[in-house]
């Protein structure tokens, strides 16, 4: 699990779009396995702390992937912004004049 998960994060830096929806796909199954083996191993008994530490460093390393991707994606929203100024201002609530969906018809 681990290894997919530093091949994920090194697709992401490079940018590799292909290579990070491959990787993506290997640590869901290697996550999958992950949680199986842990809750084998919690049913016969305490969780040995070898397998509870590499779970503790599996998602220290998720959520430092998480915050880089986050970081990207509003670095992504400013240049966009910027190459794409809005026009009008943003609907409040995100919703559109058009959107019918947020009106509620109230006559009988």
């Amino acid at each position: 699990m681990e290894s997919q998960l530093n091949s994920l994060g090194d697709s992401l830096r490079a940018n590799d779009m292909g290579a990070v929806d491959h990787h993506a796909s290997e640590l869901h199954r290697a996550l999958a396995r992950a949680v199986d083996h842990f809750t084998h191993a919690a049913r016969s008994g305490p969780v040995p702390p070898a397998l509870r530490e590499r779970l503790m460093r599996a998602s220290g390393l998720v959520a430092s992937q998480r915050e880089s991707l986050a970081r990207a994606t509003a670095a992504l929203d400013r240049a966009i912004d910027v190459l794409m100024p809005r026009t009008s201002p943003a609907p409040v609530y995100g919703g559109t004049q058009g959107d019918r969906g947020s009106r509620t018809n109230l006559t009988a």
